[in-house]
């Protein structure tokens, strides 16, 4: 909706969801990291999803955008915070991929995504979990406060 006719109860909504939840999980999921970090010298690694919309202004998608943007940053501080305990955080920021959420889009619109996407398709939930395994993987060890974006090269222009 425009700003104008966002409500604050549903901007709330999207802020409980989106941000609170991503801030839950990191709360929660830290201590049991820390702590096998220490028993086995490992570490661990924390993958938090944004969107393009977190980097991107969208007629509409203020509550959205905020959201994905406080994702973003709470992956940049919690990666400060905690880099020498050897756990790593990231997020990745896809554009349109084929899932119930974008399927349920209008067809002209996912049609307008599709053509100012250069690779002109829409991603597939398996480049998604390909790009999870890696940041989780030991291959990633080196990586940690950053934001990979996913998105056929739709922010590149």
């Amino acid at each position: 909706k425009p700003i104008a006719l966002e409500t604050l109860e549903s901007f709330r909504r999207m802020q409980q969801v989106n941000v609170e939840g991503v801030f839950l999980g990191l709360k929660h999921a830290i201590p049991a990291i820390a702590e096998r970090a220490q028993r086995w010298d490992g570490g661990g690694s924390i993958i938090n999803l944004s969107s393009v919309a977190g980097l991107v202004g969208q007629a509409n998608g203020l509550a959205y955008n905020a959201s994905k943007g406080a994702v973003r940053l709470m992956t940049k501080t919690t990666a400060v915070e905690y880099a020498e305990r050897n756990i790593r955080v990231n997020c990745f920021c896809p554009g349109a991929i084929d899932t119930a959420m974008v399927r349920n889009m209008p067809k002209p619109y996912i049609d307008a995504v599709i053509q100012a996407n250069p690779v002109k398709r829409i991603g597939a939930p398996e480049e998604i979990a390909d790009l999870a395994l890696f940041l989780a993987s030991n291959e990633a060890r080196f990586i940690t406060g950053t934001e990979i974006l996913i998105d056929g090269g739709y922010t590149a222009l």
